[in-house]
């Protein structure tokens, strides 16, 4: 083994060692039970984020777990081919050589597409692998592939036939860059420091007004009623009135609605129905009319009077608010902050617009999926989400699935040329095409992806893969696209399956700086994980993450904290080093405790290991595995490295000894489990160390039995007493630390004792010596305390350390009284300090709380000092 690890010659060694050997692949095999797991597919745009680390170790660590144990197992990975996203980045690509996409025909634009998808896309594709994922790479799919496009037409033509699919005019998200309608999830909503202005409409046929307040004076041109609230006595009298819509003309009816917020601006406000969603509600409470003023780029249309007609949105709110003022209209204007809906691709604010678009109605597709997850059949973790869910499935509205883009599946729709209210849906298009004109639209992105789990497996033909492999065992993905994604796929599962896409869903934390603000690329404060692969190693990255990373709790992430990660791989790395130093050549070390004559350590060590995998299993059956990551962790270090390696070197200075054979072969046995189940959190460095352990019986790390947890080996007894000579231990380095006796220099022990722990000094005298740096030990019922001797009170016991000739008493007695003035003084005039008002309500809080700590800690170390004084007198 090499002095020291180096992450990135054992990461690329053995990831080319397990594809070679196919280790990944998973066929349908009786014999065995099936495990499965569907990556969510990134955009094929995308590059690897610290999001995409979380979420996919997690989903590793779940994989190369039931691969362990004996499951067939099935990672599907794959790319989403992102209509927005991707066509937004081809636009930019053609634009770059001087091409303007409109004016390119479909065909010219999609050959473009797939030239671009060809040489940029599934880059993150290979940056998995950089990250160990385990995914079974033959099976990788990308949703506009053949089969997964005959796929989801075949959802479209089947929920069409079902009368679940219809076209009509609706208010949709609009991006006015792309001029198509954009999900909620493509909408990013932020803070806008702008404006409220106050507006007289006049009443019909007198002197009066009513004053409205809105942030989008230019929207007026299209209102078609004012409202109140019906509970608002200031306007109670007036509903039912009609009031006359300023630079219009067009007269509007007073009508009271409780959406109206009476707090807001005057607490009558302006409905317009074709650009508001909450308008549009009210107008279908009211049957009111809607008028559009805008056109697909957010210009003012034709429905708008002449003066402001092709104006751009900008400039119609300006000429709007101008001649508002001059014809005496303006009120008033307020500064205002509100938060606007931005689009993600096109960076401007999105338009609510009248489309005539394609829907899915979602009333009854939704039951069986909210039931599901009501009954517990799918449990989501945390289990808080299932809320979240419930609300929003209760409160569904039909979703929006057509887009005015050509990257994408086009709708599979056609209209006969001479009648196109006449329209063919299919999947092969009409038999005579060249009377027919299909739909330009595309698909929202959304509407391939729910089909995710059963389209990779060739659904809607039968398969061996399908009945084998479906429903998946869990998903893993991010709480911010539970409505768009996890949502509609267990309504997918539901309605072409009959069944549950998988059984258990966890939601992966948001990823935060040490700030809290979330990682995005606007901010920069995401990190690149390969410059951190290439500083901590990717096991380390892996490990360090998930050990931050609590179920159900955002993450403060730190690199810093990735240094834990680091330190761990290299504590195991030179563990591992120690333990094959003191291997005889050819050793096989193949134990049977059980009826070996064991002594306390090695009773101790295993059955600590044994409650270990315990812990370790039921964490993970929880979901919780940051909880695993810990119990694994505090294990190895503590248990295994800090006190079980430091008592076997004791035995392993006496090499032929029987009694070393069967430390060697405990010391052995405890490493290969530590190795098996760290292997999922960090399978480079597991597999690199049991490579130098494993018999010609074992296989490769990757494809070894999950260790079993043999609750015969569970020793209580040992445990305690082991806790005992701990303790003792721990006592006897605590007064050599607080007394600053050289590591050198050996010490005598004194026990006076009244009870009937003599056994542990006498059969454990050895060790205790060795990790103490004792010389020699007294035991006695009456022995005297001697002069100048430190004190430790263990259960029956009291130890005795005398000092003289292992420090300078004199010296070491002038050193403490001098820090014991210091600190009288610091401690006074922290105390003063705090105790002044003006420095309370003006420092900031946490100057406050390091100022109390810091109080804290100076009087605990007085304490001590002032002990320790006592006992040098």
């Amino acid at each position: 083994m090499d002095k020291v690890f180096k992450p990135a010659e054992v990461e690329d060694y053995w990831y080319q060692i397990w594809g070679k050997k196919n280790y990944f692949h998973g066929e349908p095999n009786p014999q065995k039970t099936p495990f499965t797991i569907v990556i969510p597919p990134p955009n094929v745009t995308g590059m690897l984020t610290m999001g995409h680390v979380l979420n996919n170790t997690i989903q590793d660590i779940l994989v190369r777990k039931a691969r362990m144990e004996g499951k067939e197992v099935c990672w599907i990975p794959g790319t989403d081919h992102a209509s927005i996203a991707t066509e937004g980045k081809v636009v930019e690509m053609l634009k770059e050589q001087g091409i303007d996409k409109h004016s390119l025909s479909r065909d010219e634009f999609l050959k473009h597409a797939w030239g671009w998808k060809g040489k940029y896309g599934g880059i993150i594709i290979q940056q998995l692998k950089k990250l160990g994922c385990s995914c079974d790479w033959e099976r990788e799919r990308f949703t506009m592939d053949g089969g997964y496009t005959k796929a989801v037409l075949s959802a479209f033509v089947k929920l069409y036939e079902k009368g679940f699919i219809y076209k009509g005019h609706r208010l949709v998200n609009w991006c006015p860059v792309s001029k198509s309608a954009i999900s909620q999830e493509e909408v990013n909503h932020q803070e806008v420091n702008g404006h409220l202005w106050y507006f007289k409409y006049p009443f019909k046929n007198s002197d009066e007004f009513v004053v409205v307040a809105t942030t989008r004076p230019e929207t007026m041109l299209g209102d078609t009623a004012v409202a109140v609230h019906p509970k608002d006595e200031r306007y109670s009298h007036l509903v039912g009135k009609t009031v006359i819509l300023p630079l219009v003309g067009r007269e509007l009816p007073v009508i009271a609605d409780n959406h109206v917020d009476p707090e807001f601006g005057t607490g009558c406000v302006k409905v317009t129905p074709a650009h508001d969603p909450n308008d549009f509600s009210m107008s279908e409470r009211h049957g009111l009319e809607l008028v559009n003023i805008m056109n697909e780029d957010a210009s003012i249309n034709e429905n708008a009077p002449g003066a402001y007609q092709n104006l751009s949105r900008d400039d119609a709110r300006k000429a709007v608010v101008k001649d508002l003022e001059e014809q005496g209209f303006l009120v008033k204007t307020e500064d205002y902050v509100h938060k606007v809906g931005y689009s993600e691709r096109g960076q401007v604010p999105i338009e609510f617009y009248m489309s005539e678009q394609w829907f899915m109605r979602m009333g009854e597709l939704v039951k069986p999926a909210l039931q599901a997850v009501a009954d517990g059949k799918i449990k989501f973790h945390p289990e808080y989400w299932v809320k979240t869910y419930k609300h929003w499935m209760e409160n569904i509205k039909d979703w929006c699935i057509s887009r005015q883009l050509w990257w994408g599946h086009q709708i599979p729709v056609w209209y006969h040329k001479e009648d196109p209210q006449k329209m063919h849906v299919s999947i092969e298009g009409p038999d005579d095409p060249e009377n027919w004109y299909r739909d330009p639209d595309v698909l929202d992105t959304w509407a391939s992806s729910w089909l995710w789990p059963l389209a990779v497996h060739d659904w809607p033909e039968e398969s061996a893969d399908l009945d084998y492999f479906y429903p998946t065992d869990v998903l893993v993905t991010g709480p911010d696209i539970i409505f768009f994604w996890v949502a509609r796929m267990i309504i997918a599962g539901y309605e072409f399956k009959s069944d549950l896409p998988f059984k258990d869903v966890y939601f992966t934390s948001i990823l935060r700086d040490e700030n809290g603000r979330k990682f995005s690329k606007s901010l920069g404060n995401s990190p690149d994980p390969f410059e951190l692969f290439d500083e901590y190693g990717t096991d380390a990255v892996r490990f360090g993450t998930m050990l931050m990373s609590p179920q159900g709790l955002d993450v403060l992430f730190s690199s810093n904290r990735l240094e834990v990660g680091r330190n761990f791989m290299n504590k195991l790395w030179n563990a591992s080093r120690f333990v094959l130093m003191n291997l005889k050549d050819g050793q096989t070390l193949d134990i049977n405790f059980e009826k070996e004559k064991l002594d306390l350590p090695e009773q101790w060590i295993l059955s600590k290991l044994q409650k270990s995998v315990q812990a370790y299993n039921r964490q993970l059956e929880r979901f919780h595995f940051n909880e695993a990551a810990k119990v694994l962790y505090d294990f190895t270090w503590n248990d295994f490295c800090d006190w079980y390696i430091e008592i076997t070197k004791i035995h392993f200075r006496e090499k032929d000894s029987q009694k070393g054979d069967v430390v060697r072969g405990a010391i052995v046995h405890v490493l290969k489990t530590i190795l098996a189940l760290l292997h999922p959190y960090a399978p480079f460095i597991t597999e690199e160390l049991w490579s130098q352990f494993k018999t010609e019986k074992d296989l490769e790390l990757i494809v070894s039995p999950w260790p079993d947890y043999h609750p015969e080996l569970v020793d209580s007894k040992a445990e305690k007493t082991m806790g005992f000579l701990q303790d003792i231990i721990i006592a006897v380095r605590t007064i050599r630390s607080q007394m600053n006796v050289p590591p050198s220099k050996k010490a005598d022990m004194v026990v006076r004792m009244h009870g009937d722990s003599k056994f542990v000094l006498e059969k454990y005298g050895d060790v205790i010596k060795s990790l103490c740096g004792v010389r020699e030990i007294s035991v006695g019922e009456f022995l005297d305390k001697p002069p100048h001797s430190a004190v430790a009170v263990i259960r029956d016991m009291e130890i005795f350390l005398p000092l003289e000739g292992l420090i300078d008493v004199v010296l070491e007695q002038e050193r403490l009284e001098k820090r014991e003035a210091d600190l009288k003084v610091y401690i006074s005039n922290i105390q003063k300090k705090l105790s002044k008002r003006d420095f309370l309500s003006r420092a900031p809080k946490e100057v406050i709380e390091r100022e109390e700590k810091k109080l804290i800690e100076m009087n605990n170390e007085l304490k001590m000092l002032t002990i320790n004084l006592e006992i040098l007198q």
